[in-house]
């Protein structure tokens, strides 16, 4: 893992290279001020101001220089020098005006790489200098818990099933004294149904399981954090196509989102009573796999006609959030890749949330825009409460025509959460399919940074952590 904490340092007024970063409607005016070396070599780079543009800048000595990037982005963008942080040349540099600000997470995110199965390709730190010294530890963890579900989610399912996640969640536990449980073996006489039938097909090595940890003062708020942990999702006897299994592996991303959250919560010493939830499985095909038309009994009660066995995440999400709810907690976030609809409907950098609560999806909303996060609510519509009737069932988990199929499995997890409980279900792709400057092409964090910002609003004391 990166040591970002080595990247994001106070400024004492130590020996650092300058990084002058310009909007485009001010490149002409702060051009007009530079010595006429700096206006010869941007004029032989044929440099306009266009935002994107940059350049190494002559001193008056030569190993005096400094730096330039042009940038039409906000100063409240994590992402505004990212491009930087990942092409200048090792070294320590401070910026030309003022503290780098929520730009500094994006300097970090940029300098670090997957690189678990190739020769690492680091040519060393670029450090940030920064006077907003009270920023820089929430700015690492925020960066380290990014980095950490980037990493599970591009971690191939060889390296990474049910035992792996569970020693994740075990690592996290010793780390900050939570109290790991994990219910394995026969999940039907312990009450998970719907966790042993999507799981059931997968090797003994690979079983489904159930991970729970818990942190705090029982005293505190509860809060669930729950995470879908479908390791490798063929689809199951309903098989995906090739081209849908590719990039399977992300489908734990779900758990990804909750352990780095839960991560952020106990570093920080939030005042809640943490429960996680990550159901573990592989769904896999063998002659032990669940059927279309099988029905399943659940945790809650309900029974449930197994329609499409590439709709497993809404199964054992239901087995989760019913034990979730068993600790009667104030505040339940779910986070998932659940669905391709949300896809369709939002892109793959917009995470869909539903809501039972208003003021928690106004929470989330706002958190997300003041983080640079964005999420997109979809309704709870209950007209399309109706389409997971079943003439079986006390439902089914996906209706035929894929008609507004993430609205509809959305309304599948409401039926596992009372309405006196707020909960959000975040649906998100977990991926990046096209790099950004400090957004590398893979596992994405998307919904991490706003729930965690919502969650510390929420229940700081007196804004301190």
């Amino acid at each position: 893992m990166t040591d970002f904490a080595a990247l994001l340092r106070p400024d004492r007024g130590e020996a650092a290279r300058v990084l002058h970063v310009v909007k485009p409607t001010d490149y002409a005016d702060w051009l007009t001020g530079q010595p006429p070396r700096v206006r010869t070599i941007l004029d032989a780079q044929t440099l306009t101001g266009k935002a994107g543009d940059a350049a190494i800048l002559p001193g008056e000595a030569a190993e005096d220089w400094s730096a330039l990037l042009v940038c039409d982005e906000a100063n409240s963008s994590p992402w505004r020098i990212a491009s930087r942080g990942s092409a200048l040349p090792p070294g320590t540099y401070r910026l030309a005006e003022g503290d780098p600000g929520p730009a500094a997470l994006g300097w970090l995110l940029a300098q670090h790489r997957f690189e678990r199965y190739r020769k690492s390709t680091d040519v060393g730190g670029r450090v940030l200098l920064t006077g907003d010294v009270a920023s820089i530890e929430e700015t690492v963890r925020i960066a380290d818990a990014t980095a950490r579900v980037r990493d599970l989610v591009d971690t191939p399912a060889a390296d990474l099933g049910p035992t792996e996640l569970e020693a994740e969640a075990e690592a996290l536990a010793l780390e900050f004294g939570a109290a790991p449980t994990i219910t394995r073996g026969d999940l039907l006489e312990q009450g998970y149904p719907m966790i042993h039938t999507v799981g059931q097909a997968a090797t003994p090595e690979r079983a489904p399981r159930l991970i729970e940890l818990e942190w705090g003062d029982p005293a505190h708020p509860r809060v669930a954090l729950v995470g879908k942990g479908v390791c490798f999702d063929t689809g199951g006897l309903d098989i995906k196509p090739s081209v849908g299994m590719r990039l399977m592996k992300k489908d734990m991303g779900g758990a990804a989102h909750a352990l780095s959250l839960a991560r952020l919560v106990m570093a920080a010493g939030l005042p809640v009573r943490l429960h996680l939830l990550v159901p573990a499985v592989e769904n896999a095909v063998s002659a032990s796999s669940f059927r279309p038309g099988d029905v399943l009994r659940s945790r809650l009660g309900p029974t449930v006609e197994n329609t499409n066995t590439d709709a497993e995440g809404r199964l054992i999400l239901g087995d989760a959030l019913a034990k979730a709810v068993e600790g009667s907690p104030e505040l339940i976030l779910d986070f998932a890749t659940l669905t391709g609809a949300a896809r369709v409907a939002l892109g793959p950098e917009l995470p869909a949330i539903f809501a039972n609560d208003e003021a928690l999806a106004a929470d989330l909303l706002a958190a997300g825009m003041e983080v640079g996060d964005p999420l997109w609510r979809l309704p709870l519509w209950d007209g399309y409460d109706a389409m997971l009737k079943s003439d079986i069932a006390d439902l089914q988990n996906a209706p035929e025509g894929g008609m507004a199929g993430a609205i509809v499995a959305a309304l599948f997890l409401r039926r596992f959460v009372p309405a006196g409980i707020p909960w959000a279900h975040l649906d998100t792709f977990a991926w990046r399919a096209a790099a950004k400057p400090g957004r590398p092409k893979g596992g994405e964090a998307l919904g991490l940074r706003a729930t965690w910002a919502m969650l510390r609003k929420r229940y700081s004391v007196h804004g301190v952590d």
